[in-house]
């Protein structure tokens, strides 16, 4: 595995093999001329220099400075770096004998195990290699991440290396016996984007030919393609599992779409509808989040209208449900679901969590920002009814075809914004509640979609020449 230095990162220290390479054709040595002054076998300085050999003894250093007629500084250099590579070796050693654990999840996880078992067994058997879980912000990607991982790491006895991006909302504590391998993952990660000049070789170096899992928790850039392809070629037994709101549009990539939690049809009344409603996810984790904050909080007939009412109103979003019930600390459910009612943007500005600094009305606005101006036309219109629409609905709006307006609608669904309808009949497609409210509040647009003259309202059905300034390209 060849690991020179890629151009521009001088705060990187060279490898051994690519530094002794580059001094010996500077001078204009054969491997066999160096090999003939150092004494050193013309088998070892081949593998030295293409990094199949990374630990170097000191008296081979010494014979090859030597042999290279290095000065005081060049021959410093060359020490430094088969310093490094034992180092590198050591680190490995160190990796594969105590493989690092995920970091320990701070919340329950509410009906999440088919998706956790079926992910789980893709990466452990290797089925998948790259698999990037997309969804809104707040639906619980971080959350079922960690369960994977902790899965991956307990039953199939796999190394997990865990980086979150800067700004992401933790749910977890991190594991210190993961930092020692902290630098190589950043370096990994900072690598991806199509502009970055860092060097992966520390993380090569690190995982090698190694089964490891590499989970990217919240990547805001799409990797680039040849970069992540090199990596997964380069470390043949690496898992990697990142969760964005986005896919990265790399080839061989498994897109994981994560809907919110299931929510309670209408609830009737007595102990047995409460019974019935307790089996609902959304309502477990409402009700495990409602006994942190009012302990004596009971789910009985009296309850489960308000309860019910709250889940749907707040789509099952996990991060939705657990910053609400954080407000019966101050009203009551029958208020909570009045406020919901009301103003739900309002009540969801309160932190979820003061530790994770995170706003629901951030999270939903970043990623409704990042739809293009054809989406955002698309959502104007929808949500001017009452959010429910079809194909022929798409079709009717924008005047495209029927594999233009799926293209339109599945980017929609991987960012979460809106879910399937499951009715008998007709595909249908509803916008989640808390987006229309977000969306009616007003999100910043891009300049073409202010250009584009789009109506405020448009109900469904009517003619549409809203899309029709806009470039084809934008339904890919």
């Amino acid at each position: 595995m060849t690991t020179s230095a890629a151009p521009g990162t001088a705060d990187v220290p060279p490898q051994f093999g690519s530094l002794m390479r580059r001094h010996r054709l500077r001078i204009g040595l054969t491997q066999r001329e160096l090999a003939d002054l150092s004494t050193i076998s013309v088998r070892a300085i081949r593998d030295l220099e293409q990094g199949r050999a990374t630990r170097p003894r000191t008296d081979t250093v010494r014979l090859i400075a030597d042999g290279l007629r290095l000065g005081p500084k060049a021959r410093a250099d060359l020490e430094s770096a088969a310093h490094q590579g034992r180092r590198s070796a050591a680190l490995h050693e160190r990796f594969v004998s105590a493989p690092p654990a995920p970091p320990v999840a701070t919340h329950p996880l509410f009906g999440r195990d088919t998706e956790a078992r079926v992910l789980t067994d893709e990466l452990a058997s290797g089925t998948e290699r790259l698999v990037t879980m997309v969804g809104l912000s707040g639906v619980g990607k971080t959350r079922l991440a960690l369960e994977v991982a902790a899965r991956l790491h307990r039953e199939a006895q796999l190394p997990v290396l865990w980086h979150a991006v800067p700004g992401t909302a933790g749910e977890y504590r991190p594991d210190p016996d993961g930092e020692e391998f902290a630098g190589a993952v950043r370096a990994l990660v900072e690598h991806l984007p199509a502009t970055a000049d860092t060097d992966p070789a520390p993380f090569l170096e690190l995982v090698g030919d190694h089964p490891t899992v590499l989970v990217i928790d919240g990547a805001p850039d799409r990797p680039h393609a040849d970069r992540l392809t090199r990596l997964l070629r380069e470390c043949p037994q690496l898992r990697v599992l990142i969760t964005s709101d986005h896919p990265s549009d790399v080839p061989g990539e498994r897109v994981f779409l994560l809907a919110p939690l299931s929510t309670p049809d209408d609830a009737g009344e007595g102990a047995a509808a409460a019974e019935e409603l307790a089996a609902t996810t959304a309502v477990q984790l409402f009700l495990s989040q409602a006994r942190r904050v009012q302990p004596e909080f009971v789910l009985d007939g009296r309850t489960a209208g308000a309860v019910a009412d709250i889940c749907r109103r707040l789509d099952g979003l996990p991060l939705a449900l657990r910053a609400a019930a954080d407000w019966l600390v101050v009203y009551d459910v029958e208020t909570l679901r009045e406020c919901l009612a009301s103003d739900p943007g309002a009540l969801l500005d309160h932190l979820t969590d003061a530790r994770e600094g995170a706003r629901l009305r951030a999270c939903l606005e970043r990623g409704l920002r990042g739809l293009d101006p054809g989406r955002h036309d698309l959502l104007d219109a929808v949500c001017a009814g009452d959010g429910e629409f079809g194909l022929e609905d798409v079709m009717a709006l924008t005047g495209r075809t029927l594999p233009e307006c799926g293209r339109l609608v599945r980017d929609l669904l991987l960012r979460g914004v809106v879910r399937p309808s499951h009715r008998p009949g007709r595909s249908r497609f509803q916008v989640l509640q808390l987006v229309r409210a977000v969306w009616r509040d007003g999100v910043a647009r891009p300049a073409a979609a202010a250009a584009a003259g789009v109506p405020e309202e448009l109900p469904l059905g009517a003619a549409a020449p809203v899309f029709d300034g806009l470039p084809r390209s934008s339904a890919h």
